[in-house]
């Protein structure tokens, strides 16, 4: 049998706006360079939808490693001045659909990946993967990551079944209190410490909550009661 003649099209995997017009390779990575070819961006403050070119600006960010090696996208992207005059905004850098967030050094679904495999292990064996794989990232930055897509994550519901408990930041050092949603057991809140105190002024700003489940920590029970 003859080998079969295969093309693949790289822009299949990127944004329309983004054109690639240069790759080079070698034993250790790939680098794909791009240009925007956008002609509009969305505010994120206001919603406006700009079309003045305030400059262009370079980026070098990290994708998912292929054939075992690193990828790097090397991008020329312009910067967007708000149109809206009432808009704190001043200026606004392309995100291509949420591909690419601001001041990320590395794709969404490279993101996403890594914060995936984070909730499965933890962040410094995610930190061991991923190097090996060819994606350059730290134990810290992984967590930073974690904490940021908590932030961006909806607020969860507070119901009126609430779970109750300690856990240690550092065994037997630092510890915080845990509010999880009884019905969804989704994460509703985390304070530093477990005194009665904070978990009181939690309580009384959120009275339609009566039942708890918890242990028997004296502390909780008396902020409960």
């Amino acid at each position: 049998m003859k080998p079969t003649k295969t093309a693949l099209d790289l822009h299949e995997f990127f944004p329309v706006a983004l054109e690639i017009y240069d790759i080079v390779s070698d034993e250790n990575q790939i680098t794909i360079y791009m240009k925007s070819k956008s002609k509009e961006c969305i505010c994120p403050a206001c919603g406006t939808i700009s079309q003045k070119h305030h400059g262009t600006y370079h980026r070098r960010v990290q994708d998912l490693p292929i054939f075992g090696k690193s990828f790097w996208l090397d991008i020329n992207a312009y910067e967007y001045q708000c149109e809206n005059p009432d808009c704190l905004n001043m200026s606004n850098v392309e995100t291509f659909q949420g591909f690419l967030q601001y001041r990320r050094r590395m794709t969404d679904r490279c993101a996403f990946f890594i914060c995936a495999l984070a909730l499965e292990t933890s962040c410094e064996t995610t930190a061991d993967i991923c190097n090996a794989m060819g994606v350059q990232v730290s134990g810290d930055t992984v967590i930073r990551m974690l904490l940021s897509r908590a932030e961006d994550c909806p607020a969860e519901v507070v119901g009126d079944l609430v779970g109750v408990d300690d856990f240690a930041n550092k065994k037997g050092r630092t510890y915080c209190t845990v509010l999880v949603n009884g019905e969804s057991h989704r994460i509703i809140d985390i304070f530093e410490g477990r005194d009665s105190d904070t978990l009181k002024a939690w309580l009384q700003e959120n009275r339609h909550v009566h039942r708890f489940t918890s242990d028997r920590a004296s502390s909780y029970a008396k902020a409960i009661a």
